[in-house]
């Protein structure tokens, strides 16, 4: 069953309210190059040098201008200070250039579009743990699309329909119930971090990309490919669907889910990415790390929205109710609505991961808004598979108090917690999906609704016949003036 499409909340996105960060105009004195970003063809084609452009707006440089350079995929970003040239330099070659770029000292951010991995954490140890906060940043959410062309009737695949069609295993379209035609592949290049995405989420070690697949170093050119050719099938980051068609995905057993902006902002989509830009923790420059701070910022997440990919920046939307949904939980979420922020945890940990604790400080912001200071936050906590239900449910409450307790700590005060342990899974049992399903949502609702609230989580409370009620269950706190 598909849910109500939510695409018309880019408009709203553009809206939201986020974290403002100063920006301290230019020292006089300023010339030459800022500093170099290297790394995503997905982040460096549009998003990283149009934040550049924003960035030395904001810090008062003359006639900003982007321009492309000599070689494909790089980018300079110029401006004048007092007459003086200032500029940065985006050279978008794929994920590990970036790492690499690091390492040599040739870039000083690296952008990626999945984690650092293992061997690059080693290549860059000697700097410090690349897994900090001070390191890791993620700077905006993307769906990878799953493109057709227009005309194909196909709406659906899961994400295993999708690794056998990549593979070769699936070779016609009528095997999927389509026209009787064969099937044309489109992939990115093995320097991409999409490429690197769609290997781990989608062929997952199992399969392999069949030999006759078209290899793209540019998301944009495979996505016009795509829409002209009516036997292809091929994967983009969210921001180069273009004039493609992009299909639901799912997992076997789970409701597929388009790469809509809510989905997507919450991860709940089952191809959805995070984007990062990565620096030398501890040895960041001070304009890097105001940059940083710039693309972490409200107007920052705005142009990541305006870009085509989903800001960080929270909304609270009513979506339809999730098909596979508790009953229980039903009752609870008809009364509010859902904030696009889904707070999780480092692996195999009960700390808060790093875009947590960022969506920590846009939720202190969002919640001071005149229109929320009267408002109640519901904290849902869900887990993965554990070997009984009863430890489910009671890990997935744990996650919902340690979010309840870091939000404490910034005077944001939520309601009583509820868990619903695996109730509700986004994604398969495998190491990602489970770290997936470990989440926290976040619902808003009106004081109106404290009486239909409070009813449904004592009624949940009798059907589990807890012996704390006050542990899952309680009365709408009063705001404090």
């Amino acid at each position: 069953m598909r849910l109500r499409s939510l695409t018309w909340v880019v408009s709203v996105w553009l809206l939201a309210i986020g974290v403002e960060a100063d920006t301290v105009p230019f020292a006089s004195g300023e010339s030459g190059r800022l500093f170099s970003l290297h790394g995503s063809n997905t982040i460096g084609a549009s998003l990283a040098p149009e934040l550049v452009e924003d960035y030395l707006i904001a810090k008062g440089a003359q006639d900003v201008s982007i321009r492309a350079r000599a070689e494909a995929n790089e980018y300079r970003v110029e401006g004048r200070v007092a007459n003086n040239p200032v500029y940065v330099d985006v050279a978008a070659h794929g994920s590990g250039t970036g790492m690499r770029g690091l390492a040599s000292g040739e870039a000083q951010i690296a952008m990626a579009s999945r984690p650092i991995k293992p061997s690059e954490q080693e290549l860059l140890a000697d700097f410090g743990p690349m897994r900090h906060f001070d390191a890791e940043h993620v700077v905006a959410i993307d769906g990878l699309a799953v493109i057709v062309h227009p005309s194909n009737p196909l709406n659906a695949l899961t994400v295993n329909d999708i690794a056998r069609l990549f593979s070769g295993e699936i070779r016609n379209w009528s095997e999927l119930g389509g026209p009787n035609r064969p099937i044309s592949l489109y992939a990115r290049d093995n320097k991409s971090g999409t490429w690197d995405s769609f290997k781990s989420m989608v062929l997952q070690g199992d399969y392999s990309l069949d030999a006759h697949a078209r290899r793209f170093e540019s998301n944009d050119r495979l996505s016009d490919s795509v829409s002209a050719d009516p036997d292809a099938i091929g994967f983009v980051g969210l921001a180069s669907v273009r004039r493609a068609k992009a299909v639901d995905v799912s997992q076997d057993g789970i409701s597929p889910l388009g790469p809509e902006p809510l989905y997507v902002a919450t991860e709940d989509y089952a191809l959805s990415r995070r984007l990062f830009l990565y620096t030398l923790p501890g040895q960041t420059p001070p304009l890097v790390r105001e940059f940083i701070e710039f693309a972490q910022s409200a107007t920052g997440q705005r142009r990541v929205a305006e870009v085509g990919f989903v800001s960080q920046n929270p909304v609270s939307l009513k979506p339809a109710i999730h098909p596979d949904a508790p009953p229980a939980y039903s009752d609870l979420v008809r009364h509010g609505e859902r904030l696009s922020i889904n707070f999780r945890f480092d692996s195999g940990s009960s700390r808060l991961d790093n875009k947590a604790l960022w969506d920590i400080e846009r939720l202190q912001q969002f919640m001071s808004q005149p229109a929320n200071r009267d408002r109640q936050l519901q904290l849902i906590g869900f887990g993965d598979a554990q070997q009984s239900e009863q430890r489910a449910l009671v890990l997935s409450q744990m996650r919902a108090l340690r979010v309840k307790s870091a939000l404490r700590e910034h005077e944001i005060h939520a309601a009583s917690i509820v868990g619903f342990g695996d109730g509700l899974p986004v994604a398969d049992d495998r190491e990602a999906g489970r770290i997936k399903n470990q989440r926290v949502e976040v619902w808003l609702f009106d004081p109106a609704a404290s009486t239909a609230v409070n009813g449904a989580k004592a009624e949940l409370m009798k059907a589990r016949e807890l012996i704390n009620p006050g542990a899952v269950s309680g009365v709408w706190p009063q705001h404090k003036k």
